[in-house]
């Protein structure tokens, strides 16, 4: 590295933005899999443009990578970039102000053209004058090295520019110690069937290295050290890859076929993608022509014996309200992935949110109740799905599994646990196999611990019975209409989602001496949640802390919990959805810290609204439900 001297970094958070045709996701993804493979901990967040294809340069076709990483545990991606790469004006109009004070800001200066500048409405060059004293600001001519790198290659002058993102890759792996040599090969994998390419990349790729190593601009490289982590084999997930994986786990301890039933929708799709993948595992994936065939033909799956995924986003769960209803008619295990976005509607398909609790939770016709599970962490997404499918199974029930959008595209090192350690579900998916002593088989008759039905796969012998959506007699399965069966029925089916808090961990308190505020939250939360009490802390708050994994039932020690606190404040990216459940259920006086930006919470402006609800004055008997937006 010649004469530039090493600064030692904690921590960093690097973000990467530019046109969706820049290859921003690629760039961001693969600097973090080296950084992975480095040893320290990280957390990312992908942001996708809306709109399929934006026009060239503009705000709304702008697409953003962050990357955190440090030689300590983590919980976010970062509250604000100490790094930006703008690679158009664009990209520097929609980022700049979230780049901390102080912050470096590397631009290629080659695409700050008088018509980028108009698209991005400047109505004079940013760089041209002092708008941004504020930064460290480098003006490197990205695309025009990597066209001079590439002068001798066999590749169109449009090509050419698209490798540039390369040599942003190379200049900042360059500038914070990261190898290329893993690119490198990952590039002659990718593209080994164009070698062309492929070399015309591994070139850019060295060109960023080089310039960084030989200019005068960077006076400095940095190192940022490896984590201590808990022993073990670790691999770079996101929550959409964990959560297949631990669908194929669920199937392989429970002995079952998995069948995905599927119609692809943001940001649920790379569910459908991966486990298209392993068919080797006896996986069978299914894209239908539409939300209500896929989960029509996962439902139907079932009845035959598979373990029956349905995956989704909260558009499509509005289509599959009746055949969910069904599934909670028929009491078959069927498993709804939800990894919710902005609504309502098509809303902001490519952005996160929480806002489909409710709709988890009532979204269907009549009494129907189900289980519901949510994932907190891309990696944790693995063993949510294989507590899904445990109490849809054990229970025979549909159940749904929420995540959300910073979840699934999320990315961190999980460390891969050992087969032998996981549940065995084999117990809770065995089939009926013989009648009654009397001949006879009853389809309703239950298990007196769960409240289970017998699942008899079709065909088997002796064991024919009726099955859609019209109410059943208790016991025997036949037709009824008779009132007091169907509300039986009803208390039956709510009895056995109730049960379930029985067989659930309790809610695990994480408690500060002397505290008055808790702060309790569920899904993907919970990084900025534990962060954020992190801090308050150790300002001198005193703060407890809980998280629910478990939204229906909750846990059974869950009023508990919240009762035990004279605050409690209940952080939710949506109104209020979690909160109106607690005071509807504890008749707790919770109050909310809620927003719907589309974007995760960052732990400063959680911390914000601990301090702020610690030192407000509280209103006698509740009368102040202080939503906080």
């Amino acid at each position: 590295m010649g004469t530039k001297t090493v600064q030692k970094l904690d921590t960093v958070t690097i973000r990467f933005a530019g046109d969706s045709g820049d290859g921003m996701q690629l760039t961001g993804d693969r600097f973090t899999s080296v950084t992975a493979q480095m040893g320290n901990d990280l957390a990312t967040l992908p942001d996708f443009p809306a709109e399929i294809r934006a026009p060239a340069g503009s705000l709304p076709g702008v697409s953003g990578f962050q990357l955190h990483f440090a030689d300590h545990d983590i919980l976010t991606p970062g509250d604000a970039p100490d790094v930006l790469v703008a690679m158009n004006p664009a990209a520097l109009r929609t980022n700049i102000d979230d780049l901390a004070p102080g912050g470096t800001l590397v631009v290629n200066a080659d695409a700050f053209t008088r018509g980028n500048l108009k698209k991005a409405h400047y109505e004079q060059n940013p760089l041209e004058d002092d708008s941004l004293s504020n930064y460290r600001v480098f003006r490197v001519p990205i695309t025009t090295l990597t066209v001079g790198a590439l002068e001798d290659h066999p590749l169109s002058s449009k090509d050419k520019q698209r490798a540039k993102n390369m040599f942003a890759l190379g200049l900042m792996s360059f500038m914070y110690s990261r190898p290329i040599e893993p690119t490198q090969r990952w590039i002659e994998s990718k593209f080994g069937r164009s070698p062309d390419i492929a070399t015309a990349n591994i070139t850019a790729l060295q060109a960023g290295w080089s310039f960084g190593e030989t200019t005068e601009m960077f006076a400095h490289t940095y190192e940022v050290a490896p984590a201590v982590l808990p022993a073990g084999r670790y691999r770079q997930v996101t929550g959409n890859q964990a959560l297949a994986m631990g669908l194929i786990a669920a199937a392989d301890r429970s002995g079952l076929p998995l069948f995905l039933g599927s119609y692809p929708i943001t940001p649920a799709s790379d569910i459908l993608h991966e486990l298209s993948k392993h068919k080797n595992f006896g996986v069978r994936t299914f894209q239908a022509e539409d939300e209500i065939s896929a989960v029509g033909a996962a439902l139907g799956a079932a009845f035959a014996g598979n373990l029956a995924v349905t995956t989704t986003s909260g558009p499509g769960v509005a289509l599959k309200g009746e055949t969910i209803g069904l599934a909670v008619s028929v009491e078959l295990p069927l498993l709804v992935v939800n990894i919710q976005r902005g609504g309502p509607s098509t809303g902001l398909p490519t952005k996160t949110e929480q806002s489909d609790l409710l709709q988890a939770m009532y979204g269907r016709n009549g009494e129907a109740p189900i289980p519901i599970v949510a994932a907190s962490a891309p990696g944790e997404c693995f063993h949510a799905a294989l507590e899904a499918a445990r109490i849809a199974l054990r229970y025979r029930t549909p159940v749904m599994l929420l995540s959300d959008g910073y979840l699934a595209n999320g990315a961190e090192p999980w460390r891969i646990p050992d087969v032998a350690s996981l549940p065995d579900l084999r117990s809770h998916a065995e089939f009926a196999t013989e009648p009654n002593a009397d001949g006879e088989f009853w389809p309703f008759q239950r298990d007196p611990e769960t409240l289970a039905r017998p699942w008899a796969v079709p065909g088997t012998p002796g064991l024919e019975h009726r099955i859609g959506g019209l109410e059943k007699s208790d016991g025997r399965g036949s037709i009824s209409y008779d009132p007091d069966n169907h509300h039986r029925m009803t208390e039956l089916r709510a009895a056995k989602v109730a049960g379930i808090a029985k067989d659930i961990p309790p809610l695990e308190l994480d408690d500060d001496e002397g505290a008055e505020l808790l702060v309790i939250g569920w899904g993907s939360t919970y990084g900025p949640v534990r962060a954020a009490v992190r801090r308050a802390r150790r300002m001198g708050h005193k703060v407890a802390r809980a998280h629910l994994h478990y939204l229906n039932p909750f846990p059974a020690n869950t009023g508990e919990v919240v009762l035990r606190y004279p605050r409690v404040l209940v952080p939710e990216m949506n109104m209020g959805q979690l909160r109106l459940l607690l005071r509807g259920t504890y008749l707790v006086d919770a109050r909310g810290y809620n927003r719907v930006s589309g974007l995760p919470f960052t732990t400063g402006e959680l911390v914000d609204a601990i301090v702020e609800h610690i030192e407000t004055p509280r209103v006698p008997n509740g009368a102040n439900t202080g939503a906080t937006t």
